[in-house]
């Protein structure tokens, strides 16, 4: 599975952009759920939270759905954070 993730918006209004591919990772059946229920809760278009907050694109195997702080459900910020922080 293949999960990409840009972030966008914050204070500075700084890109930030990972992506991840699954296919050798031993947490792999625990990421395809994660992914599964980030797209499940993701808007089709754009989605703007607070002020100077951060803005989410997610994309999962060619699916792309928004999302944007602070209403990120538990599995989306998951994966996100994962993504961005692991992602290359």
């Amino acid at each position: 599975m293949r999960i990409q993730v840009t972030r966008t918006g914050g204070f500075a209004g700084l890109l930030r952009y990972a992506e991840m591919d699954t296919a050798e990772r031993t947490d792999a059946p625990h990421v395809h759920a994660l992914a599964r229920e980030a797209v499940a809760g993701g808007l089709r278009a754009p989605a703007y939270g607070v002020p100077d907050g951060f803005h989410y694109e997610i994309t999962v195997d060619g699916r792309t759905v928004h999302c944007a702080d602070p209403k990120l459900t538990e599995s989306q910020r998951e994966l996100v954070g994962l993504v961005l922080r692991e992602g290359a």
